[in-house]
């Protein structure tokens, strides 16, 4: 992977040990003059990027004025969601615009998944080394 950023998976439940640990990206998300340091938990299993509702309130976002609205599945089947875009920066990678569905649950994470954050990003896990790798998708994919 070119200009890899490596980072460490963080535990996310002490009583679990190793099995504990989770891939959280720190980040910082913007929106026009409103910037928020994140942590976002890596699923690849997830289809899309999801924001939690505070989340979206902190970074200026109006419910009632965001009209393009979807369906969420899962656990998240009973929220309403709407899509919103967010500038996203890390470390030293460039900046990237990430599309999120903006849950109204209070109790999920930050979720990176498949639309459009690994799109837009190529990753690499190193489990048994509990880290991984960032870097903006190579040239030959675009």
């Amino acid at each position: 992977m070119r200009n890899a950023e490596r980072y460490p998976f963080v535990s996310g439940d002490t009583a679990l040990s190793e099995a504990g640990f989770r891939p959280y990206l720190p980040f910082t998300l913007l929106n026009q003059q409103v910037s928020i340091r994140a942590s976002a938990l890596l699923d690849t299993g997830a289809s899309v990027n999801v924001l939690p509702y505070l989340v979206g309130v902190e970074l200026g976002y109006d419910w009632e004025r965001q009209t393009a609205a979807l369906t969420l599945t899962g656990n998240l089947a009973q929220y309403e969601a709407r899509v919103v875009l967010v500038q996203s920066a890390q470390r030293q990678l460039e900046q990237a615009q990430l599309v999120f569905a903006w849950t109204q649950a209070t109790n999920v994470p930050l979720i990176l998944g498949q639309v459009n954050f690994f799109m837009e990003f190529d990753v690499c896990f190193y489990r048994s080394q509990l880290e991984f790798a960032v870097s903006l998708k190579s040239a030959a994919t675009e």
